[in-house]
């Protein structure tokens, strides 16, 4: 069982379509299935490209996928409460203990205000989800009412994550349209997130590079 069947679960389906409409509710860009999959091919990308084993890579994928399922709780503690419903779900789905743990732990460390990477599939997962960073994520159509959230994540207009594994080096490279929003905003919001990005390159013995507009930045 792959990561796209884990999307196309009709409990994971549930929780993931309740939980976007309670963030879009409240303010928050998109955290669809569409989002998840994105994560989840790009988890497992990263690992694939460092030469991880395919299990592990299966995992992390499974874990993209899953990772935003506690948003139908609440939003404070999602990681937490998705590690919970994600072990649920894969029991019934038959997964062996061993990997329901790992995929839990993932989950549950992948929200930067509590969380971190202690493993490689929650390393790649954290990785992947916080370089998701895109225009079409904005829900908000009116760009007069933009918060700070929406116009950083509209001036994104391109996002390329590459891994070197000769290079030990993983980059996110951003094009970002500074007259909607200036630099200093974009690390207002994503400081926090880079910094655990670079924390989870190093437990895969990589470095983690930010490039905005071509220059580096982090």
């Amino acid at each position: 069982m792959d990561y796209k069947d884990i999307l196309r679960n009709e409990e994971v389906k549930a929780f993931l379509r309740k939980g976007n409409e309670n963030l879009g509710i409240l303010g928050y860009t998109d955290h669809s299935e569409k989002h998840c999959a994105i994560v989840a091919k790009r988890a497992g990308m990263i690992l694939k490209r460092l030469g991880y084993s395919k299990h592990e890579i299966e995992l992390a994928e499974i874990a993209g996928a899953l990772h935003d399922i506690g948003n139908v709780v609440n939003r404070k503690n999602h990681g937490e409460y998705g590690a919970i419903l994600a072990n649920s779900i894969l029991e019934k789905l038959g997964f062996i203990l061993e990997d329901r743990v790992i995929l839990m732990s993932a989950i549950g460390n992948h929200d930067e205000a509590t969380g971190e990477a202690v493993d490689a599939v929650s390393a790649a997962l954290i990785l992947a989800d916080k370089t998701d960073v895109r225009r079409n994520r904005v829900r908000n159509k009116d760009k007069a009412s933009f918060d700070k959230h929406d116009r950083v994540n509209y001036a994104v207009t391109s996002a390329a994550v590459k891994v070197n594994a000769q290079k030990h080096l993983i980059t996110l490279n951003l094009q970002i349209d500074e007259e909607i929003c200036t630099m200093y905003e974009y690390f207002e919001i994503f400081l926090g997130r880079m910094m655990m990005c670079r924390k989870a390159a190093e437990l895969l013995g990589a470095r983690f590079k930010l490039t905005a507009n071509g220059s580096k930045v982090l």
